[in-house]
């Protein structure tokens, strides 16, 4: 039987060729132009406009470059330098061009022989991002898809290590109800979480940040002792999101190991810096952790999703799902068969998305993406600098990485909240720069992550300029 010549059409390595020089032609002078600040950093509609106007156009016949092309330009453009919002980078080119050929050979993860390149370069990237913390020998982990399905996977094997009775098989209920403490303000998917596990609201008890939103040793046992369930675990964050506060890690450490608790860091952020010698030391005591989240889609400069579910102890690995799947997985201990990754995480079909962060590595060396960390910290420093030095402006407090909250305080103006949330819209459908909130203890402030290493000073500048600019509309 003969193949069809639309597939054959479809399937031609000369129209590959062809369509992916032209593509790369074209993103090449997209990026160009967002590197010289052309276009809106915010590409703003109202919702149900841009819905209606890409609303039936997937029936419509089209240019796979141009389509491609239009769908970049109308993208919010995390290359262009006066984006300052999320903890999203601008990857490396280099990396994208590693995803898309990951994309291209599309190899699942689960078993070893449906990756023979993509298992082995996993282990050793694991292996480099345990190093590079400071775990012992000994230490392993898995890549998966994003900090929320590491903070599970994570909270996971925390429940069947430390637990006391076999969740996995028996339920929830097949024991007294659990607890871990956790910041109050840590990431919301760890609620999340500890929902899906069946802990429900009562499974996160809060303690209380200090001055520098932080979680402190004092604040865990505080939490403890109003604890009204058994607590098997800490959770501490490296980075949180909404400050970039890095809690005291080597005292809860101390405290954990006294309590026999399992401590879990939830490191998405602040892991990268581990690659800066002059900001690792924020880590320190990562390296006695039980479990670690680090997103190298984060400060690692990776698109997303690249997320890192580490282990002080390789073997709690395989507790987080200890089932057995007979037409994958040998109906042996699963670390008889350590190659085969559907054993350590929830996804089967995974992503090679440990290519990225190995080709990088190989391309660029580890001092890159330090020098990149030092960058961006320097900027958020030189940004803190302009907002304390002026009259009109507020700091939340001093930032610890590259995360920095703050508000508009003008003469006269009593409502702040309600002033700075008015300001944040209006930032958003100028668009011409890029800008988020955070809802505080003290308040509304804006807040800024300076993920692009192209920022330059004269962006900040401009930034407040802006922001005084669209305060007098």
């Amino acid at each position: 039987m003969a193949v069809p010549p639309a597939i054959r059409a479809a399937y031609d390595p000369a129209r590959f060729r062809a369509e992916g020089h032209k593509l790369v032609d074209a993103l090449a002078d997209q990026l160009a132009r967002w590197q010289a600040r052309e276009g809106a950093a915010v590409p703003w509609r109202a919702p149900a406009e841009a819905r209606d106007a890409w609303a039936g156009t997937e029936g419509q016949a089209g240019d796979l470059v141009e389509d491609l092309a239009h769908f970049a330009a109308s993208s919010t453009p995390l290359f262009h330098p006066r984006v300052l919002a999320h903890q999203v980078p601008p990857p490396l080119p280099s990396s994208a061009l590693a995803e898309a050929v990951s994309a291209f050979v599309n190899n699942g993860m689960a078993v070893a022989e449906m990756g023979p390149a993509a298992v082995p370069i996993e282990l050793t990237v694991i292996a480099w991002m345990c190093r590079t913390l400071g775990l012992p020998v000994g230490s392993g982990g898995v890549l998966t898809s994003g900090g929320s399905l590491g903070n599970l996977t994570a909270l996971l094997a925390m429940r069947q290590a430390r637990a006391g009775f076999d969740a996995w098989s028996g339920g929830s209920h097949a024991g007294p109800p659990l607890a871990v403490i956790v910041s109050a303000d840590a990431h919301y998917s760890i609620a999340r979480a500890l929902r899906v596990m069946g802990w429900g609201d009562g499974g996160a008890i809060k303690a209380q940040l200090d001055g520098r939103h932080r979680m402190t040793a004092s604040a865990v046992e505080a939490a403890l002792a109003r604890a009204d369930r058994r607590v098997i675990g800490i959770v501490a964050s490296a980075g949180s999101t909404a400050t970039g506060a890095f809690d005291p890690l080597p005292e809860i450490a101390d405290l954990a190991a006294a309590r026999q608790l399992w401590l879990h860091v939830d490191a998405a952020h602040g892991g990268g810096l581990a690659v800066s010698p002059t900001q690792r030391d924020k880590l320190a005591g990562i390296e006695r952790a039980d479990s670690v989240v680090w997103d190298a889609h984060k400060l690692l400069m990776m698109p997303a999703l690249v997320t890192a579910v580490l282990y002080r102890d390789e073997r709690h690995a395989y507790g987080a799902f200890a089932q057995e799947a007979s037409y994958l997985f040998a109906s042996t201990k699963p670390e008889a068969t350590w190659w085969d990754l559907g054993q350590r995480t929830l996804e089967c079909t995974k992503r090679a998305m440990a290519v990225e962060v190995w080709t990088t590595l190989r391309a660029h060396g580890e001092g890159l993406l330090g020098e990149i960390v030092d960058r961006q910290r320097a900027l958020t420093v030189a940004l803190a600098d302009r907002v304390r030095a002026a009259d009109d402006f507020e700091l939340a407090l001093e930032p610890e990485s590259n995360i920095i909250c703050y508000r508009h305080r003008p003469p006269g103006v009593t409502d702040l909240d309600a002033h700075n949330r008015a300001l944040r819209t209006r930032v958003v459908e100028d668009g011409t720069f890029y800008i988020v909130g955070t809802q505080l203890p003290r308040g509304f402030f804006l807040r800024s992550t300076l993920m692009n290493p192209l920022i330059e000073e004269s962006d900040l500048d401009a930034l407040l300029a802006h922001l005084r600019m669209l305060a007098c509309r």
